[in-house]
């Protein structure tokens, strides 16, 4: 995928997006670095959550949308305000997806649910939960080592209100996605640009 993606880059014949995507490439890779340098710590904190899911997905997504804003030819003002735009519908959409991981069935899911948090990958849910809860700290800490242990923490996360306080960073990221979308007039693409934020919430409705 990566030489696929290069092949492509090299043909895009502007430098401003070539530089923008080839970060993403680089931000993938940071990403996946951070993630396996913080499995099973407790002491992850929100922000460095964020950092992460920026750069496993929400990178691509404000790189996406600004380089469709430079190929448009508009300032630099608002290819950076699309930038803003692509950025908070990312996290949003991470964010819904780890709530995900924690409400649907291993049949909806397509994987067994709570995968992220059996691997260690702590996510909102979990982060936001053990800021409550003490002994789901233990149970993460030991990786699960006894029989039923993972299936105690994914209620933990459910009971300790991990969930919604997940869903409202869903939502305050989705706003902030919308809000970067004002300063554009009033049209069916910007209506369509919003509604990809709301779908997104939708999925945890």
């Amino acid at each position: 995928m990566f030489a696929q993606s290069s092949w492509y880059l090299a043909n895009l014949e502007n430098l401003e997006v070539i530089k923008l995507i080839s970060q993403v490439i680089k931000d993938f890779a940071s990403g996946e670095i951070k993630q396996a340098s913080s499995l099973f710590d407790c002491d992850t904190e929100l922000e460095d959550y964020l950092i992460k899911s920026y750069y496993k997905t929400a990178s691509l997504i404000a790189a996406s949308t600004k380089g469709a804003a430079i190929f448009s030819g508009v300032d630099s003002k608002t290819s950076e305000q699309m930038r803003e735009y692509g950025k908070n519908l990312g996290l949003s959409f991470q964010v819904v997806d780890d709530i995900l991981d924690f409400t649907q069935s291993a049949e909806q899911l397509g994987k067994p649910a709570g995968s992220d948090l059996a691997k260690g990958n702590l996510t909102a849910p979990v982060i936001f939960a053990l800021q409550k809860e003490p002994k789901l700290r233990d149970i993460i800490e030991s990786e699960f080592c006894e029989t039923g242990s993972l299936d105690e923490a994914i209620q933990l996360v459910k009971s300790c209100g991990g969930i919604e306080r997940a869903q409202e960073l869903a939502k305050e990221k989705a706003d902030l996605a919308i809000q970067s979308l004002q300063f554009l007039p009033k049209s069916s693409f910007r209506v369509a640009l919003e509604d990809m934020v709301m779908y997104n919430l939708e999925r945890i409705d």
